[in-house]
């Protein structure tokens, strides 16, 4: 797990400093589903909507939303997209529509964010054209499938999924103010290298390394997370899981 960006040492939310990164070809995709009744879908796909093109409609939303982000994610930085497309399929299996929105430019930051806003805009209008003649759809797999260019190079989520599954003990991660107050950033633990199984018993095991870690790492306010999830010291941990604690965030 990288550094969260969008925190400085306080633990205040910011917009990050791109000003000295390289201008790169950017590319993001991402996807989206909306799963409904069989009967919704074969009226999508027949053109029978009262509202008119359902598909049409969601596509044209998409594309719009992605070029608005920074106005809808607070510290997302305004970007010249080159190119946005979405493409919504209807899928007989699921039943729904898969939604996919690929974002890109030449940059200084990423469009992930750009192709998740189209997808789950696109996902949103779905529902809300149809939410009359079917009360029952579910948004959902809603990610990130792949990025090119910048720092971090390229990845498929696929790619991740494979990385994560070969990592043996837990990955910790400290971050914010709180990787200052101990003096690390991260470390490895074999699950056997401390009594329990969960995240609480991890947390007294860190505790007990040294008064300083005892101090900062007793706050009823630290925040925890594994796998980029928010979890509870009851949360179970098995190998390969990736926690992190860090102190709240505030705004700033």
């Amino acid at each position: 797990m990288n550094q969260l960006t969008h925190l400085n040492a306080q633990g205040e939310a910011r917009m990050v400093d791109v000003s000295d990164k390289k201008i790169t070809q950017r590319t993001a995709a991402a996807c989206a589903s909306v799963t409904m009744q069989a009967n919704t879908l074969n009226m999508i796909v027949e053109g029978g909507h009262p509202k008119g093109d359902v598909l049409a409609t969601a596509r044209i939303a998409g594309i719009m939303a992605a070029k608005r982000t920074s106005e809808l994610i607070p510290l997302c930085h305004p970007l010249m997209l080159s190119k946005v497309e979405v493409e919504l399929q209807p899928d007989a299996q699921l039943p729904g529509i898969r939604i996919h929105a690929t974002c890109k430019l030449a940059g200084q930051t990423g469009v992930e964010m750009e192709a998740l806003t189209a997808a789950s805009v696109a996902a949103l209008t779905v529902y809300d054209m149809c939410k009359a003649v079917d009360k029952r759809m579910v948004i959902g797999n809603t990610y990130v499938e792949e990025k090119t260019g910048g720092k971090s190079g390229d990845w498929t989520y696929a790619s991740l999924q494979s990385d994560t599954q070969q990592l043996a003990g837990l990955q910790i991660n400290f971050f914010a103010e709180l990787r200052e107050q101990l003096g690390v950033d991260n470390l490895s633990l074999e699950l056997d290298d401390f009594s329990g199984s969960t995240l609480g018993d991890l947390l007294t095991h860190l505790k007990s390394q040294k008064q300083q870690w005892h101090n900062h790492l007793s706050s009823p306010n630290l925040l925890m997370a594994v796998n980029q999830q928010m979890a509870k010291p009851s949360q179970t941990l098995k190998e390969g899981d990736e926690v992190a604690f860090f102190p709240p965030v505030t705004g700033g």
